[in-house]
């Protein structure tokens, strides 16, 4: 089995508490932020925003489409959001936000780790870092442009 691990930080020139909620808005803010050609048919099936809410959707990585759920936890509330996979789903990605500047701007870090077999998890070692990286890259920049339009 091969352990993937990959993370992501940008400091956003959005105030904190904003960058925090749009991420934990899985109803309004969170489907926002999700790069479309990725990420499709988000929808809630419990709760809606932080802890407990458990969602669904589709994910399109190199023309292969995967259906996924997810339940979201919050570790540290205003600080720290977790999807943990269900399913057999085995991917748990934290979104880590710490205040700078008197709340005015976010260092924010996204950090997704999963367990892949075989040639599979191989050829996920080597693809999927970089791709994640970039799709992050793209994550924060929507994640600052809708936080600054909420705040």
């Amino acid at each position: 089995m091969a352990r993937i691990e990959v993370s992501h930080a940008s400091v956003l020139d959005a105030p904190a508490s904003a960058v925090y909620a749009v991420i934990a808005d899985y109803v309004d803010g969170h489907p926002r932020i999700l790069p479309p050609r990725v990420f499709h048919d988000l929808t809630v099936e419990e709760g809606g925003v932080g802890a407990g809410t458990v969602i669904r959707f589709g994910m399109r990585v190199m023309g292969v489409d995967r259906r996924l759920r997810a339940r979201i936890t919050e570790p540290e509330p205003g600080r720290v959001l977790v999807e943990s996979g269900l399913d057999g789903n085995d991917v748990v990605t934290t979104f880590t936000v710490e205040s700078l500047d008197d709340g005015r701007r976010a260092a924010v870090r996204f950090d997704t780790v999963w367990t892949e077999g075989g040639i599979a998890g191989w050829i996920q070692r080597i693809l999927a870092p970089p791709f994640l990286r970039r799709l992050y890259a793209e994550e924060m920049a929507s994640l600052e442009r809708v936080a600054r339009e909420r705040a």
